[in-house]
């Protein structure tokens, strides 16, 4: 995914919310619904929860959004320094998998990621 926007952090709970708040803001822009913005906050906390786990300590997290007619593809990553699969049986990725059309994961050399799409209600 080529992003539209992207947002890049310190790896802390402390930012999570600056990326909630960011993550809405977007949406808000593209005309979600109230329900589809509150879907997209607890999203958007899952994702960053399970990429916290791995976070390497000073270490950065980014998200990426990428903007469509009526939906928000989000992809939140974060360094780490033995990254290793995101745990799919995992109650954050049911939440995030409930919440969302598409979901998914990837760890690479430096980095864990977590990415799903989000469809506005209204564009339904």
């Amino acid at each position: 995914m080529r992003p539209d926007a992207e947002l890049r952090l310190p790896a802390e709970a402390a930012f999570v919310s600056v990326l909630r708040a960011t993550a809405v803001s977007v949406a808000a822009r593209l005309d979600f619904t109230v329900d589809d913005l509150e879907d997209l906050r607890m999203a958007v906390s899952e994702a960053a929860g399970l990429v916290l786990d791995q976070a390497t300590p000073d270490g950065e997290l980014r998200a990426e959004f990428g903007f469509g007619e009526g939906r928000l593809t989000v992809r939140v990553s974060a360094s780490a320094t033995s990254p290793s699969a995101v745990p799919r049986d995992d109650f954050a990725w049911q939440v995030l998998a409930a919440l969302t059309v598409d979901t998914g994961s990837e760890a690479t050399q430096d980095t864990v990621a977590v990415t799903f799409t989000i469809v506005s209600l209204a564009s339904v």
